[in-house]
């Protein structure tokens, strides 16, 4: 009772941080996923590199998020993300002067900066998809869907799971589970298109569907992650949850596609 009580808990507060955040202000989302960005980072390093080396490349991956986000939310110009370039050489600058430097290392590093700083700071996109002025409704759809599906996932899976899958990586997840938690999100998906009239119902289907192959993969790969490294959870900052990317995992994944789909597909 006690552990579902934590959970419970936990899972409000993390929505609350999130939705709360893209109600309040552009920049409060900003903020928000930031502080995320670098537990994540973080938790990411201290799994990764034994040396707990990581204080450059959180800086410098960081500093990298912010650039890009705030390009994204146009308070600067997109030209400054141009200097990401020089940031990346100088983390190989201090990983060079390093006592335990390695090219390990760095592919650690490089690796978060594209499976978490890029996907976090590429939501700050979506405030400004097929508008002129902050719109947090696409936003909104991105983190509901993903929701929507994996909690649908679970139930449906839970009652009709037979068929594995992708058992060698995580066992408990089922095809049943998966289409299931995929009717539900179409289902959310159509209640999102009745509060907009920007896109048609066909163009959210097919988004819908797109966010939920990407988040099932999401999930799978930090899964593989976790198994790699013989661990349960990425981190502790959620209790009952785990860590950033254990509860960002299936999000993370599907960020890129719905910003490539709606910036270059639409």
């Amino acid at each position: 009772m006690k552990e579902i009580i934590t959970r419970t808990t936990t899972g409000i507060v993390f929505i609350v941080t999130v939705i709360g955040s893209i109600l309040l202000h552009p920049l409060a989302f900003f903020m928000v996923m930031g502080f995320y960005a670098t537990i994540g980072l973080i938790e990411f390093y201290k799994l990764t590199t034994p040396t707990k080396n990581y204080i450059a490349p959180t800086i410098i991956g960081l500093v990298c998020y912010s650039l890009v986000a705030l390009s994204g939310l146009r308070y600067i110009d997109l030209k400054f993300n141009l200097l990401i370039l020089p940031l990346i050489f100088i983390l190989m600058a201090t990983e060079l002067f390093s006592s335990s430097g390695s090219w390990k290392n760095l592919s650690y590093y490089l690796t978060s900066f594209l499976y978490i700083v890029v996907p976090f700071s590429l939501m700050n996109f979506m405030f400004y998809v097929n508008t002129s002025s902050p719109d947090s409704l696409l936003l909104m759809s991105l983190f509901f869907l993903v929701w929507t599906s994996d909690v649908f996932a679970y139930l449906t899976g839970s009652f009709f799971g037979k068929h594995k899958l992708f058992e060698r990586i995580s066992p408990k997840k089922t095809w049943e589970g998966t289409l299931g938690g995929l009717v539900f999100a179409l289902i959310a998906a159509y209640i999102f298109y009745s509060l907009s009239d920007s896109f048609s119902w066909l163009i959210w289907m097919e988004y819908t569907f797109l966010i939920v192959v990407a988040a099932v993969v999401g999930d799978l790969a930090e899964s593989m992650l976790k198994r790699n490294f013989s661990i349960k959870d990425s981190g502790t900052i959620f209790p009952g949850h785990g860590g950033v990317l254990d509860r960002f995992d299936a999000v993370l994944f599907a960020t890129p596609f719905a910003f490539v789909f709606f910036n270059f597909v639409m």
